[in-house]
């Protein structure tokens, strides 16, 4: 007699391959690996807010007052251009609108996130609210070959001209409808960045864009970047270091 559990999970397996739209592996997604936390859930927005290109410095010198009404007329943006698909539990934005920024703030950390981009599409990931690691549209199609997109993504794009991790040691983009898998990890102002498993910065102190002069603010939020195609993200999962 064939064991009845045995039975029921093969059958389970069978209908998750044969069944369009679902996939054996969709359990996973968005449930992050030992030792760190989800960022984003899969389901909802929450834990994010919206807020674009904006100097910590000056946003932390506003008062609650001047924040508060800062973030209401943000999070009216941020609702018009990111929306969690349902179908796949990606979170989306439309290349438009505000940040998504995460409602805490972080000092030291490794952070995992996958992405998947369109043509002609421009976006990254905001440090500490400080810009950035590049995402690009790698292919001399995208148009932006002369400023380094040739190079790929990863690197610290606003740090300065043949500065340390400027450019990505690689070009481990891969090609457009697939997604890929970023692995970032800072300590103090320092930065190294891993996309698809191949190593493209390598400790290389991150420029703050806002002062030359000063070093990186102490701690701010993770941003997402809109810039003008449509992004999807999904397995953003953080730990914090020492």
């Amino acid at each position: 007699m064939i064991n009845r559990s045995i039975f029921f999970c093969f059958l389970a397996i069978v209908v998750c391959a044969a069944w369009p739209g679902v996939r054996a592996d969709d359990a996973k997604l968005n449930v992050p690996p030992e030792g760190f936390i989800a960022l984003f859930n899969g389901k909802d927005l929450s834990g994010w807010h919206g807020c674009g290109h904006f100097n910590p410095y000056t946003l932390q010198a506003m008062s609650v007052e001047e924040r508060a009404e800062k973030r209401k007329q943000d999070d009216a943006d941020f609702a018009k251009h990111w929306w969690v698909d349902p179908e796949d539990g990606s979170l989306v934005n439309d290349g438009h609108g505000v940040y998504a920024t995460t409602d805490k703030e972080y000092k030291n950390f490794e952070l995992l996130v996958d992405y998947k981009t369109v043509p002609k599409a421009d976006s990254g990931i905001y440090l500490r609210m400080t810009p950035q690691v590049q995402i690009w549209d790698y292919t001399e199609e995208g148009g932006k070959w002369n400023i380094g997109a040739d190079k790929g993504s990863g690197g610290l794009w606003n740090n300065p001209a043949g500065a340390k991790g400027k450019d990505p040691l690689v070009l481990a983009d891969k090609p457009f409808g697939e997604w890929n898998k970023f692995r970032i990890r800072m300590v103090d102002g320092n930065v190294t960045v891993w996309l698809n498993d191949k190593l493209v910065v390598d400790d290389a102190p991150m420029s703050n864009f806002w002062d030359r002069e000063k070093p990186l603010i102490e701690e701010a939020p993770i941003q997402l970047q809109t810039h003008g195609g449509e992004i999807r993200w999904r397995n953003i999962f953080l730990k914090e270091l020492p």
